[in-house]
């Protein structure tokens, strides 16, 4: 039986989405808000909970962990400002709010936000 394959391809090669996702993932920790596709809004929407959850714990090691990831200063602004205001959530740490679609090329637009 064939197996279902987690996450979307993006049209784009493995590094090349690695690291879109991972600019996405920054663009998102520092602005706390940006505008991109309704796909890609819910490609990191899981990566960016994952981080969070790892940085609500606050130990070297969940540091260290983000840190492979990220620059310092985004570590820093995750684990200092942000995690220390989902202390008492479970959860869904992220919000998507969809938009119309993207006149251009017809691409359906979302906004992709940290819960306040």
């Amino acid at each position: 039986m064939r197996e279902r394959k987690k996450g979307r391809k993006l049209s784009l090669k493995r590094d090349q989405r690695k690291a879109l996702l991972k600019s996405l993932a920054t663009a998102l920790i520092l602005k706390e808000k940006i505008k991109t596709t309704e796909a890609k809004a819910k490609e990191i929407s899981p990566i960016v909970e994952k981080f969070i959850t790892k940085a609500k714990k606050g130990d070297l090691s969940s540091k260290r962990f983000i840190s492979r990831f990220f620059t310092p200063v985004v570590v820093k602004k995750l684990v200092n400002e942000i995690s220390p205001r989902y202390k008492e959530r479970q959860g869904g740490y992220t919000r998507i709010i969809k938009l119309g679609q993207r006149k251009s090329d017809g691409a359906r637009m979302a906004i992709i936000e940290l819960v306040k």
